[in-house]
Parts: C-alpha cells; structure tokens; sequence
C-alpha cells in the first residue's frame, strides 16, 4: 500500500502542480510511465499492486487527455484545413525549417514535444542555434515558419533528456498517427476522428499522442510506434 500512495502523489503532484495546459501535456505523463517503471523493476510482483498502479496511470492519461482535448479545442477554432492528411503539405513544412538560415550547417534538435494541427499549423520548441542552454518557440502558419519566440526555461529542467535531434521525428510520422488513429475511430461507435497529434519527449525517448479514442459507450486506450505504426489498441 505504500507504493501505491508514493504513485498516487506522483500522479496527483504531477496533474495538479501544472499551471499551464502545454505544461500539464507535456510534463506530467511521462514522468508518472518513468516513476512505475523503476517500481516494477526493483522487484515488485504483487498482482495487486501492479492493478493498483495501472489503474492510477490510467486515472492520470484521462484528466490528462480531457486537457489535451480542451487545448485543441481552443486552438482549433478556425476552419480545418485537413493538414494532417496532407501528406506533402507535411513534408514542405519540415523541409523548410530544416532551411532555416541560423540552422545552416548546424543540428536542429527539438525539445519537450512537436504538435501538429489539421488547421495547418506546428508548434515546435528547438534548442537554440547558438547557445544550447536556451530554447526558442518556433511556429509554423499560413505554409511559413514566423520569427522564433525565446522560451523560460526552469532552473530546474533537464533539458538535455527531453531533446531529439530532428532526423528522429518525420513530419511524415505525424501523418501516420493521424491515419492509424482514425482507422481505429471508425471501429468505435460515437468517436470523433482526430485533429491533432503530438509527439512528446522523455528520457530521450518519443512517444506519440493522443492516446485514447473516447466513444459513446466504451474507451480504448492506443499506443503508436515510433514510426506511427499502430502499436497497441485495446479497450480501457
């Protein structure tokens, strides 16, 4: 019962301390995954403890996908303009930063999280050309990348493990969520396809977002591979 109390305050620390939506998306799930798994890997085989756990990871993922759903909701306010079915649309925007001028010759590494929006747009953090203690906003509108926005960064952040190099996340892989996503929505009676994705960025690793479908009878929790391939669908 005490690891099931020291999970709960993780969760609970981690959804309510976050003052901003992006911060609540972005920082608190992967955490929670990282905290679990170095329970379960010191020994802990009790049946109980591990339904205990799985059932407060998934309380956790459904407050935070209800605030995933709210931000969309707000960004997405204008016409959609089936970005993440455009396949090539996709492919110009990540060449084109690619070409951005400060990043010639230079490695773009990304940080925290990449989001893709079907009304066209990204929002992307990128680790500074110049200095790497700092992170700039980069927004994608309208089929161009506008002028990088510095980013506070706290004092506290590791920000060396929540960075990938670009060559890591295909703007393509976006595409993919999105398809395979919607494949599955059509087997769920009452869900709603999809007009966002994310990727987001822990320990190094990449894991892509949403993921739940929410229908009008059940929920189903799906997981993607690295590459947006459907990794794992199956009711919650």
């Amino acid at each position: 019962m005490r690891y099931f109390l020291t999970v709960t305050s993780i969760c609970l620390f981690s959804f309510f301390g976050c003052n901003q939506v992006n911060k609540s998306i972005q920082e608190t799930l992967h955490p929670l995954d990282t905290t679990t798994r170095k329970i379960i890997n010191k020994g802990i085989e009790r049946p109980d403890i591990k339904k205990i756990i799985d059932s407060q990871i998934t309380m956790v993922n459904s407050m935070i996908q209800t605030h995933t759903n709210q931000h969309i909701e707000v960004h997405l306010d204008g016409e959609s303009k089936k970005f993440l079915s455009d396949r090539r649309g996709l492919e110009k925007a990540e060449e084109e930063l690619r070409q951005l001028p400060q990043y010639a010759g230079k490695e773009i590494f990304i940080y925290q999280s990449i989001h893709f929006y079907d009304d066209g747009s990204i929002n992307v953090m990128l680790q500074h050309p110049a200095n790497p203690m700092y992170v700039d906003q980069y927004s994608y509108k309208e089929g161009e990348w506008l002028a990088p926005v510095p980013v506070q960064l706290s004092a506290r952040a590791e920000a060396a493990n929540r960075m990938v190099p670009l060559d890591s996340i295909s703007f393509i892989t976006a595409f993919k969520v999105a398809k395979n996503y919607n494949q599955k929505v059509n087997e769920v009676e009452g869900a709603k396809p999809i007009n966002s994705v994310y990727a987001s960025i822990w320990d190094k690793r990449i894991r892509w977002f949403p993921a739940t479908i929410n229908g009008s009878r059940e929920r189903y929790s799906i997981e993607f591979n690295s590459d947006g391939s459907l990794k794992r669908f199956s009711v919650q």
